[in-house]
């Protein structure tokens, strides 16, 4: 499998393709997101580890990124607020980790997102259509009744199948943890909220209104073409 390594700092690079290499993964390198635009179109890659030398740039970059990759993204951050960290993972970036971080837990989370990305085929996978809402394992893309297509990332592909095949269920925060990122941990439920924004400015007409997408308070979630408002 291959990953890729974007790294401003030479040392950090150097240190995180060694772990990522211990893992068991082929890895390239560069020090800057623009250097590896194009080729992540031409040769795509199973995992994006990113370290950013500015942080005001953090969002832009990973929205580019995400323009040319559904890659997972993995971002190596300093101690950050609350708001910047729901603004990254709004951005497209699968897990936000912080430094200090020990190279036994980065191969962990490494090896948990590799596995649930190639635990099943997702050609094997039926597709979905409820109320002209349809969804494509295959080419892990979501059509829209109104004709348009939008692509997901690995998470957000998680999500939504688990939401729609399971529909007018509440899936409770810590299964869809479990489910999506394949491990519990404190403070996973932020995980998930920030994932469901980010979902539903892909499916919802209105984001202001869930028609799909339902939240129930300290319980979880619960996919459904109701009109019922959203809490």
């Amino acid at each position: 499998m291959q990953a890729i390594v974007i790294a401003h700092n030479q040392e950090e690079r150097e240190f995180l393709s060694y772990v990522l290499r211990h893992a068991g993964l082929s890895v390239a390198r560069t020090a800057a997101v623009k250097l590896i635009l194009n080729s992540l179109h031409a040769h795509p890659v199973d995992l994006i580890l990113f370290a950013p030398g500015d942080m005001a740039s953090l969002v832009a970059e990973a929205q580019a990124i995400r323009e040319f990759s559904q890659a997972p993204l993995l971002v190596l951050v300093d101690p950050l607020t609350e708001d910047t960290h729901c603004a990254i993972l709004d951005a497209g970036v699968d897990l936000v980790l912080v430094r200090p971080l020990s190279p036994r837990i980065l191969s962990r989370y490494v090896k948990v997102f590799l596995q649930r990305a190639g635990s099943v085929p997702l050609s094997i996978l039926a597709p979905i259509e409820i109320e002209g809402l349809s969804l494509d394992p295959s080419l892990r893309a979501v059509t829209l009744p109104d004709g348009k297509r939008q692509h997901l990332t690995p998470l957000e592909f998680r999500l939504l199948y688990i939401l729609m095949t399971n529909p007018e269920q509440v899936i409770p925060a810590d299964v869809i943890v479990e489910r999506v990122w394949g491990y519990s941990a404190e403070g996973s439920r932020e995980l998930v909220r920030g994932l469901v924004r980010r979902l539903r400015r892909k499916i919802e007409p209105d984001t202001a209104v869930s028609h799909y997408i339902h939240t129930h308070p300290g319980i979880g979630y619960r996919f459904s073409i109701s009109d019922h408002p959203s809490f």
